[in-house]
């Protein structure tokens, strides 16, 4: 945005609104600001006229959305605070110009705008102290010490092999909308034991969040294996009497419900293999392990007395050779433990990778995504949502846009986004049919031809739904407009 713009709403805000007074005259300020607020819905229609005329660009019209989505008169109040935060810019700018002048340095090209405005902004919101990056070092290390023993332990048996941890989730992406309490999850691949095969079938039920498989356990013949195998017997042709005299059970008699993967069984045993692991690791002398209850995966919290890491282990099986598997994430309420959720993680946290390869070193994207599901908490709109609208403008906009001039832009960007997918009552999912999807994420074939479901097909559903989240959206702009003003 160009200074002229700038200083043309500045003005505005200095011509109608009251001049910084005294303690004395707090009160005759607050009023003329109300009676100021109820004028604001017909004054914002002439001052988008006379912007208009100035040929606002691309700059000027993010910091016009970032303004607009509280012009409202269900909100006038809180555009009276951004104008006051905007007074107090100008006080700012105004003094370093002044002492710019007097040491004799030259005005550059638009460095209020390019610089002050933008980092004072920046820098008055109070981020969340996350050192994510090592929480994640200390979380691989674990679970790498883990994969080794799991390999020991499971090198003989019938029960699923275990390959190396990923790191999913915000955390492993690089942010999260919480200063306490951040989970650490991986996904764990599993892959067939000897003498069995892993057939993921497609729920044909109707689902209204994702989709969801079934993983079907088969036996193999290993007659021509024996040999090989160290005296295995064969789950298809040998006598079952031999079978359970010589041979531990196969996985159908000790995981599997009806021939298929039961993930509640699952993670029992998950929990089992951590506790009797776990005095082995070297990180046992200097850390505590809780085991934390869960139904679908794996949780657990290392204390060294100082710091506490909360770990949450998922388990999956990988479609083909993709980046996609199906997963131990929950489902939706009541779904059967042998079903499997078809989820997109490490899709996702590849994506973020993928981004963070390309950006420039300041890039502010990760912290927009990071404001706005802090903002988000406890109103009713999911993190999900946020970072889904995060990541199709990250693959809609150059990531040499997301740095920190542009920050007010892009924070703009996702409000509009947000308020539009919300009228039109349709977010598109990002990974499912997206056909800007990066190229070298691997993706199963129906996944890219694909129509991406509408994560917002609820409100359309339901007119309730609808109007309760108008409202929940006008509760986030007020956290954002309190955060634009104080910092918090």
């Amino acid at each position: 945005m160009k200074a002229a713009v700038l200083l043309f709403v500045l003005l505005k805000s200095l011509i109608h609104y009251p001049q910084l007074v005294g303690d004395a005259q707090d009160e005759e300020t607050r009023h003329h600001m109300e009676v100021r607020a109820k004028q604001l819905e017909w004054e914002r229609i002439r001052m988008e006229q006379e912007v208009e005329q100035l040929s606002l660009k691309q700059s000027g019209r993010a910091w016009g959305d970032l303004l607009c989505f509280s012009i409202h008169p269900w909100q006038a109040w809180a555009v009276a605070g951004l104008l006051v935060l905007l007074l107090r810019l100008y006080f700012y700018w105004k003094k370093r110009s002044h002492e710019a002048e007097d040491s004799g340095e030259e005005d550059g090209e638009d460095p209020v705008l390019d610089n002050d405005l933008r980092w004072l902004i920046q820098e008055h919101i109070q981020w969340p102290v996350l050192d994510l990056q090592k929480g994640c070092e200390r979380t691989t290390d674990l679970m790498d010490n883990y994969t080794v023993y799991f390999g020991h332990v499971l090198a003989n048996s019938f029960y699923p092999g275990l390959k190396r941890a990923i790191g999913v989730g915000s955390a492993f992406e690089g942010w999260s909308p919480r200063e306490q309490d951040v989970v650490y999850q991986v996904l764990i691949p599993m892959t067939p034991p000897r003498g069995h095969s892993f057939h993921l079938e497609l729920d044909s039920a109707e689902q209204r969040q994702g989709r969801n498989f079934r993983v079907r356990v088969q036996l193999e013949c290993t007659c021509s294996k024996e040999q090989q195998a160290e005296n295995m017997l064969c789950f298809l042709h040998h006598p079952e009497e031999e079978l359970r005299s010589n041979q531990d059970p196969s996985l159908l008699d000790t995981l599997c419900t009806n021939s298929y993967l039961d993930v509640q069984k699952t993670a029992r045993w998950f929990y089992q293999l951590v506790r009797a692991i776990w005095p082995a690791l070297p990180q046992s002398h200097n850390w505590h392990l809780k085991l934390l209850p869960s139904r679908r995966s794996c949780q657990f919290q290392v204390t060294n007395g100082r710091k506490t890491f909360r770990i949450e282990i998922l388990f999956g099986v990988r479609r083909g050779d993709s980046h996609i598997f199906v997963s131990s994430q929950p489902g939706c309420a009541g779904t059967p433990s042998t079903l499997w959720p078809e989820s997109y993680a490490v899709a996702e946290v590849k994506f973020f990778q993928h981004i963070a390869r390309r950006a420039p070193p300041d890039s502010l994207h990760l912290r927009c995504l990071q404001l706005f599901t802090r903002l988000q908490l406890g109103i009713g709109f999911s993190t999900y949502t946020m970072k889904t609208i995060v990541m199709h403008l990250l693959n809609t906009v150059p990531v040499s846009q997301w740095r920190r001039r542009d920050f007010l832009r892009r924070l703009g960007d996702i409000n509009v986004n947000l308020r539009c997918c919300l009228e039109k009552k349709h977010l598109s999912h990002f990974v499912i049919g997206n056909k800007r999807f990066p190229r070298q994420i691997r993706l199963p074939l129906d996944i890219t031809s694909a129509e991406p479901p509408n994560l917002f097909h609820h409100l359309a559903r339901h007119p309730s739904v609808h109007s309760q989240a108008m409202s929940e959206y006008q509760d986030l702009q007020y956290r954002l407009a309190s955060v634009l003003l104080n910092g918090h």
